[in-house]
């Protein structure tokens, strides 16, 4: 019988993947490359970029998944999709550890923070956050004045709850539904709906007051 729906049809995949099948474990890995690749994207280190491809993170995260599906599928506590970003926070971490080694701040610094409780999470969220936000600043045009507004906005984002903070990263940037936030978090799916709103209404007058062309908040 085909399936009526595409949840129907992705719990298909789910069931031939987990009793062995290949090619339904492939076209399930196809499925959530887009969604993972943005993660890699929005959360690895500024100073990798042009050395580093989220394309490349994603693929060796999928080779070390291949070699535990089994354990996944044996009892699987969470989603597919956060299972394997999971997999893929952990590779990223391993990628800045081999890059960056004595020059990253601290383990917190990467997006394998991400997948751990929000205190954890705290300096790399904030650093991407910068990375991401400044990087649309179209006023600044010396490098003095474009760090002047990117230590702004680490002061000005270090102010908001680290829960808070990872619930706008989730949501805005990562684009995680309310309930995948929330299993992220470790928090009840109103509260992590309730934390976005309140941190996208403090990061817009965040923006508001920072120089340079800051006024768009893009995904």
């Amino acid at each position: 019988m085909e399936p009526r729906t595409a949840g129907d049809a992705a719990a298909l995949l789910i069931r031939r993947a987990a009793a062995g099948d290949a090619a339904a474990w492939g076209a399930l890995l196809v499925e959530h490359e887009p969604r993972l690749g943005r993660m890699v994207a929005f959360r690895l280190d500024a100073r990798l970029r042009g050395r580093v491809d989220a394309a490349d993170v994603v693929q060796d995260a999928y080779l070390e998944a291949a070699d535990h599906r089994d354990d996944y599928f044996r009892g699987p506590a969470v989603p597919l999709f956060l299972w394997l970003r999971g997999v893929v926070a952990n590779k990223l971490l391993e990628v800045h550890r081999h890059h960056l080694g004595a020059q990253m701040r601290d383990a917190g610094r990467e997006a394998a923070a991400a997948a751990a409780p929000p205190d954890a999470a705290a300096d790399g969220t904030s650093g991407a956050l910068v990375d991401r936000l400044s990087a649309h600043a179209t006023g600044p045009q010396t490098a003095a004045a474009r760090d002047e507004v990117r230590a702004r906005l680490r002061d000005a984002l270090a102010g908001m709850d680290a829960t808070d903070r990872e619930a706008l990263a989730l949501r805005h940037f990562e684009q995680l539904t309310n309930g995948e936030a929330a299993a992220v978090l470790g928090i009840e799916e109103r509260a992590a709906a309730k934390r976005y709103v309140r941190a996208l209404r403090r990061l817009k007058t965040i923006l508001s007051a920072m120089p340079g062309g800051l006024t768009e908040l893009r995904p």
